[in-house]
């Protein structure tokens, strides 16, 4: 049986002093993952990925899972990567993680001619920045997101005339400001999960009143949904716009003032897969993997 590694974070395993809100999210996943891939003939371990004692030499395969602390600690992310990579086969592969970790993926994606959320890029969310943004895109309300994070993080939702959240709340360093979509407040969130490029499932995420954060341990609600045609084709053309392997992919989409799909996210790197919402992902995921290693 070949023995594949599941990188996670400290954080995502429970009982521990330093779980996250949301590390239950990890053990649904992770016991959805483990059976189907037993089942391919593969013993998939779970391992902290910045353990000094995690040898991934021992492994045939190391697959990037919940690693959600990526973005706090991104430089060593990165030297982990190439000791990783140097050891067995990664998956995702290094160069796509690397490229999928900075959100100026989303400008690559733009220039290619796909439909992305309207960005401003700036080296810090300062003041200047965050009204550059609204006179830019001619909106009262704006989403400041760090240029590497996730789930949420050092992310703050800012209207016009008022008070700005504390820096401490705001990204740490370069950022992307966007206008807010009012179809957070209506529609939601539609995402697809794809596994060696075919379709799995899909849902739509709803944010709890009067949030717009699409994460659970805001509040938002999840829903599996059969996608439109025109979600599918948008979801699919990001994939096509990426070479190589993929183990598995998140694309992430919302409807813009022009009532069109556009990526919020492309999600490569370290993805929740959705358990609940989608009853194959594990004979899913194992085949592809099936097919990868």
């Amino acid at each position: 049986m070949k023995q594949i590694a599941f990188l996670t974070a400290r954080s995502m395993i429970e009982p521990g002093p330093d779980a996250r809100e949301d590390a239950w999210e990890h053990a649904l996943e992770f016991a959805a993952l483990k059976p189907a891939c037993e089942a391919k003939g593969f013993h998939l371990t779970e391992a902290i990925w910045d353990d000094p004692q995690f040898d991934p030499s021992r492994f045939d395969g190391l697959v990037v899972g919940t690693a959600w602390d990526y973005m706090e600690k991104h430089a060593a992310f990165l030297d982990a990567l190439a000791r990783f990579d140097a050891a067995a086969p990664l998956l995702n592969p290094r160069a796509t993680i690397i490229w999928n970790s900075d959100k100026t993926y989303l400008r690559d994606l733009d220039e290619k001619g796909l439909p992305v959320v309207p960005t401003l890029w700036a080296d810090a969310a300062t003041p200047e920045a965050i009204h550059q943004a609204f006179d830019r895109f001619d909106v009262d309300r704006v989403v400041v997101k760090p240029q590497i994070g996730a789930s949420a993080w050092r992310q703050a939702s800012v209207r016009r005339g008022e008070t700005l959240p504390a820096p401490d709340a705001l990204p740490p360093a370069a950022c992307l400001i966007q206008p807010f979509l009012r179809a957070a407040e209506t529609e939601g969130e539609t995402t697809l999960l794809f596994f060696d490029r075919e379709f799995s499932h899909a849902l739509v995420k709803r944010p709890k009143a009067g949030d717009y954060r699409t994460q659970s341990m805001y509040g938002a609600t999840e829903e599996a949904v059969t996608p439109p045609g025109e979600a599918i084709e948008t979801a699919r053309a990001a994939l096509d716009a990426v070479e190589g392997p993929l183990l598995y992919a998140r694309v992430d989409l919302m409807r813009r003032g022009d009532g069109r799909f556009a990526i919020m996210e492309l999600e490569l790197v370290e993805p929740y897969l959705y358990p609940e919402q989608g009853p194959e992902l594990g004979p899913n995921f194992a085949r592809a993997l099936a097919r990868l290693i």
